[in-house]
């Protein structure tokens, strides 16, 4: 499947609330509250999972869905800041680049 371009995808999520009439619920709150829950429902996905046991077909079918919910969020959020998630993640790699962590190794 070929890359979808952002201004693409942005564009169709758009579409999709305005048709839906939900912009006025698009508050940067009220979607960072669905994006949370939503971040839940990823985890949910590994409770009780031994981290050596591997995933169903179906399993990492549902985690994909499940990040698509958690990226669509981040998206409407990223549009109401207006920028673009890859301007996020470079930005916040850039500092990382320069972080320093230190781990205990015991």
């Amino acid at each position: 499947m070929a890359d979808l371009d952002y201004s693409q995808v942005i564009q169709e999520l758009r579409d999709f609330r305005h048709q839906r009439g939900w912009e006025k619920y698009h508050t940067l709150p009220a979607l960072a509250r669905a994006l949370s829950v939503e971040v839940a429902e990823v985890n949910e996905l590994f409770l009780w999972q031994d981290s050596r046991q591997f995933f169903s077909d179906q399993q990492i079918a549902d985690l994909k869905l499940e990040l698509g919910d958690v990226l669509t969020y981040a998206y409407y959020m990223c549009d109401q800041l207006g920028v673009t998630p890859n301007e996020l993640v470079q930005q916040k790699h850039d500092i990382n680049v320069h972080r320093h962590w230190k781990f205990d190794q015991d």
